[in-house]
């Protein structure tokens, strides 16, 4: 046999190895969690399966009955109202910025880029002061509100929209349009890739809080699924089986959410690594 044949045949080999390295460290410790939440054994602490013991939904329902499903609807309400805003929000602010040209343009980037910078437990208090002058605390509105502000989706739509021929818009004034439908019929369509990827990371992001609704959920029925996964965490009471069902309920929507924009994530990930 020839040395090329060898080495053809020993990259096929690494290359089998490195994929199974890759499964079983992402994909094995995500299968053994599903698979204990819906086992019908009950493990010990600290026991995971690796295939379930007969198919069960008690674990589910378990932590059903200590408030998932109203924590999982107070995460979604919160979710279409704070992700809808916040991309709303960022692409306005990103089209003034990119488009408008004012004195100390420079400087309000600079502000907002600070504030990635500025870890949220330092405004953790004075949040909760403002929030309860302003009578949110223990309101939709104090869990959605705060999170609109997001310096990552207004950085990524100014640096695309800046990339967009001029010309376009030109075009558009001869035609009698207004800046409102230019940006309306122009811009955002020719954004739609950008978008997408704000839209991934910022629902990840309103999704996996957990400091701010620990500061404004005063009552029971305002928690969230955080808050909800992470008490079942760290209660004595439940077993793993219930730990994990909370688990993978938390998991699910950034999943299906992932899935169902992977083309738009994806485009605007390649257009952000190129020049126009």
């Amino acid at each position: 046999m020839s040395d090329s044949a060898l080495g053809l045949r020993g990259g096929k080999v690494g290359r089998y190895l490195l994929y199974l390295v890759v499964t079983a460290v992402f994909v094995v410790p995500l299968w053994s969690m599903v698979a204990t939440a819906f086992s019908g054994g009950t493990p010990k602490l600290g026991q995971v399966f690796l295939w379930p013991h007969g198919l069960s939904l008690g674990n589910l329902a378990t932590a059903w009955r200590y408030g998932l499903g109203r924590g999982l609807l107070n995460s979604v309400i919160v979710e279409l109202i704070g992700l809808s805003l916040q991309i709303t929000v960022s692409a306005f602010a990103a089209y003034a910025l990119a488009r408008k040209r004012f004195r100390g343009a420079s400087l309000v980037m600079l502000a907002i880029l600070a504030t990635m910078m500025m870890p949220e437990e330092i405004i953790a208090i004075p949040l909760y002061l403002v929030l309860g002058k302003v009578g949110l605390i223990d309101t939709f509105g104090g869990l959605a509100l705060p999170l609109v502000g997001w310096a990552l989706p207004i950085y990524v739509l100014t640096g695309f929209m800046r990339r967009i021929p001029v010309e376009l818009e030109d075009a558009a004034r001869v035609d009698g349009a207004g800046d409102l439908r230019i940006f309306l019929q122009v811009i955002v369509p020719l954004c739609l890739p950008a978008i997408g990827t704000c839209a991934v990371f910022g629902f990840l992001m309103i999704w996996d809080q957990y400091l701010l609704p620990l500061l404004v959920a005063q009552s029971p029925h305002m928690n969230t699924l955080t808050l909800i996964v992470t008490s079942l965490q760290a209660s004595q009471e439940q077993g793993e089986g219930v730990r994990l069902a909370a688990a993978v309920v938390l998991m699910v929507p950034s999943i299906l959410v992932y899935l169902g924009l992977q083309r738009l994530f994806e485009r605007g990930l390649l257009s952000g690594s190129l020049k126009g």
